[in-house]
């Protein structure tokens, strides 16, 4: 008897190939879930309230700190109502001790004041209150230490374990009362801060020597403090799901550029991390072309610079914990324009600018250029010239290109450690150390003594430049644009400074066109880029940036 074929094809099970999850998938799947998580560690914060039972909301802090040591709890009751039990809540060593001894628990403890009724014209004698000791109604004790009980300067109201928390990390000390469901934050931040000292990355020849610190509120009194305006907005933000970073948006508002203004806002909003160290986060978050070697926002420790970036309509943004403030949009030219430009005549400001971007150039091309002429075009060069050259080279066992890049790399490796040496010795350490590895490569025939000249000047040249981004993107590229001579010769290098035209033209920071006002052309704004002309002769602000008011000097 032949089997039943159609009953097997019937009951045979049909199994589904799974298609296999690829990669990205995968992080994007395990990205969700971690986001997921880490909303349900703070989800609860968000609408869990303050409860009427005092100690029932002291358990809940501790509970959500975790017991920590350093978390401090006063308890104690209200001058003139013993019925009323309180507590303040703060963290050693973010507070002023003196804020809260003087001006918090002496107020509600001994000095809370009983107010009076007006005394009757006809009569000599007061009559007292009938209300208590805390004046008013007793059924809105809240409003009556904020108006007559508590003498600190800033008091704020929350009703959700949200706001308590980030207030009590912050620095702010929290009233809590028994029977109450509003909590009163005061501000009494009192940590250890640095002193306004000399900016230590942004050398000053002529101008103010006071520099920005790690304290927002230091940096933005530092700018009104030069910009006494009263058009001058700052708008608080904070950054960080688990840091609470406080950054503060700086601009005039009568002459930014409302558009500029709104984007760099919303990029702010849009960034989604756990935390925020320092600015250069915020700047890799927000900046147009992640990619690109070059700064499209520019940062400064210096107060002064700051100001006069706003006062072109630029925007600031100041962060907590850090003394460099960013700067958007930026260009290209102002990378190696410096604040002493201004403070000299415009002829000296002129002639030192030129030196600056002689000196970038020279960082750039310079050993490419020795690799080309040496390897392909040594009939370019003088007949002096290229013996001197080929006789230097006559016991150096490698290629051209091999041998700058090996001085080269040996220079940057001197660089970086002397960053890292301590501060007295790191200059000496890597001077020293560069002449001795010199004089050794060049006995030893591993270099000739003209690349030696070569890279001095080239590394000499890439410290002309006032901003340390700039520099060391001409740093990053000088590789490059060896390989290229060493490949090509000159027209490799051509080609390479062609690309490296063409990405700048193509950059762009918060719209405003990177190599502006050069591409596209804007001669209005010229007298301010290469060269510098009188300060009357510059009449309005670069429209580049399109500001409200563009009218500066009368």
């Amino acid at each position: 008897m032949e089997p039943n074929t159609n009953s097997r094809r019937g009951n045979k099970e049909v199994r589904k190939v799974r298609r296999p999850i690829k990669l990205s998938e995968r992080k994007k799947n395990l990205q969700a879930e971690w986001d997921k998580q880490a909303e349900q560690k703070t989800e609860p914060l968000k609408d869990m309230k303050l409860s009427p039972e005092l100690g029932k909301n002291i358990d809940t802090i501790r509970h959500i700190l975790g017991e920590s040591d350093d978390l401090v709890i006063r308890n104690f009751h209200i001058a003139g109502r013993p019925d009323k039990k309180a507590a303040i809540v703060f963290i050693d060593g973010l507070i002023n001790s003196a804020l809260i001894d003087d001006y918090i628990l002496k107020s509600l403890m001994f000095q809370t004041r009983q107010p009076t009724r007006m005394p009757d014209v006809n009569s000599d004698i007061i009559q007292p209150s009938d209300a208590d000791s805390t004046g008013g109604n007793a059924d809105d004790i809240v409003q009556q230490l904020i108006q007559t009980g508590l003498t600190i300067n800033e008091v704020g109201q929350a009703d959700d374990f949200k706001q308590v928390i980030r207030s009590l990390l912050s620095g702010d000390t929290i009233l809590l009362l028994d029977g109450e469901t509003t909590a009163l934050f005061m501000n009494t931040k009192g940590w250890e801060r640095r002193s306004v000292q000399e900016p230590n990355t942004e050398a000053v020849v002529r101008g103010p020597r006071d520099g920005f610190t790690e304290t927002l509120r230091v940096n933005t009194a530092l700018i009104r403090l030069r910009l006494k305006d009263p058009d001058l907005r700052v708008k608080n933000m904070t950054v960080g799901k688990r840091t609470n970073t406080d950054i503060a948006l700086v601009y005039i508002d009568g002459i930014v550029d409302q558009k500029v203004l709104e984007e760099v806002q919303k990029r702010l909003e849009a960034i989604d991390i756990d935390g925020a160290l320092e600015s250069g986060y915020l700047e890799q978050f927000i900046e147009d072309n992640h990619y690109s070697p070059f700064p499209q926002i520019q940062n400064t420790e210096r107060p002064d610079k700051a100001v006069a970036n706003l006062l072109e309509g630029k925007v600031c943004i100041v962060t907590d914990g850090t003394p460099f403030v960013l700067i958007a949009p930026a260009v290209f030219s102002q990378f190696y324009q410096s604040p002493e430009d201004y403070y000299e005549r415009f002829g000296i400001a002129t002639f030192i600018r030129f030196i600056r971007l002689l000196s970038m150039a020279l960082a750039l091309f310079l050993p490419s250029l020795y690799i080309a002429f040496v390897s392909f075009h040594p009939e370019m060069l003088p007949s002096d010239m290229a013996i001197a050259i080929m006789a230097g080279r006559s016991a150096v066992p490698f290629p051209a290109v091999v041998e700058a890049f090996l001085i080269e790399t040996a220079v940057e490796i001197l660089r970086e450690a002397s960053v890292r040496l301590p501060g007295p010795i790191g200059p000496t350490i890597g001077i020293v150390g560069a002449l001795i590895i010199g004089e050794s490569a060049v006995s030893a025939g591993l270099v000739s003594p003209v690349l030696v000249i070569i890279v001095g000047l080239t590394t000499v040249g890439s410290f002309a430049s006032p901003s340390y981004s700039a520099a060391i993107a001409l740093r990053m590229l000088r590789f490059p644009m060896m390989i290229a001579a060493g490949t090509f010769g000159l027209m490799g290098i051509m080609l390479l400074s062609f690309v490296i035209v063409i990405h700048l033209s193509s950059l762009k920071s918060f719209g405003v066109p990177y190599m502006a006002p050069l591409s596209p052309s804007r001669t209005s704004d010229l007298k301010d880029t290469w060269i510098r002309v009188p300060l009357f002769f510059m009449r309005s602000r670069p429209k580049i940036f399109k500001p409200k008011d563009d009218k500066r000097v009368g």
